[in-house]
C-alpha cells in the first residue's frame, strides 16, 4: 500500500535527482562514459550586455553539457532592439560553448510568437514543435550544429 503526496519537498526532490541520475548512468554505456569527462559537467554560461551606464539592455543564460549548447533565456530590452544585439549575444554564447567548452551542438526552446524565424535566420533548425504549449501557443524545439 502506498500514500501519495503532493507537497513540494526539496529533499525528496534532490533525493529522486540523484536516484534518477544513478539509474541512468546505470542504464547507459554512453552515460558512465559522459560522466567521467569533463563535459560531463553542467555549467552555466552567461552573456550580458551592458550600456554605457552599466544596465543590462540584453542577455543570454543557459547551460553547457554533454557537448552541448543550452540556450535557456535570450532577451533584448525592446529599446535596442534591431541593431543585432540578440545576434552577438547568441554568437558569442555559441563561439565560448564551442571554443572553450568543446560544445559541437546547441539547443532551444522558443514560442511561436518570440523569436522562431531571428534563430532560423541564424543556422538553427526546427527538430520538434508542441502545439498548444501553452494553450494557443506553439513552442519550437530548434537546433544548430556548432562545428
Amino acid at each position: 500500500m502506498f500514500r501519495l503526496e503532493t507537497e513540494v519537498d526539496k529533499g525528496r526532490r534532490t533525493l529522486l535527482s540523484r536516484r534518477l541520475r544513478d539509474d541512468n548512468t546505470a542504464g547507459s554505456p554512453e552515460l558512465r562514459v559522459l560522466r567521467t569527462d569533463p563535459a560531463g559537467q553542467e555549467l552555466p554560461l552567461e552573456v550580458w550586455a551592458l550600456d554605457e551606464l552599466g544596465a543590462i539592455a540584453g542577455g543570454l543564460t543557459g547551460r553547457t553539457w554533454a557537448h552541448w549548447l543550452h540556450v535557456d533565456q535570450l532577451w533584448v530590452d525592446a529599446r535596442h532592439r534591431g541593431c543585432g544585439l540578440g545576434s552577438r549575444l547568441l554568437a558569442e554564447a555559441e563561439r565560448v560553448a564551442g571554443a572553450d567548452r568543446a560544445c559541437t551542438r546547441s539547443r532551444l526552446e522558443t514560442w511561436g510568437f518570440q523569436a522562431p524565424d531571428f534563430y532560423r535566420k541564424r543556422g538553427y533548425e526546427v527538430s520538434g514543435r508542441v502545439e498548444n504549449y501553452p494553450p494557443g501557443v506553439t513552442e519550437f524545439i530548434l537546433t544548430k550544429d556548432l562545428s
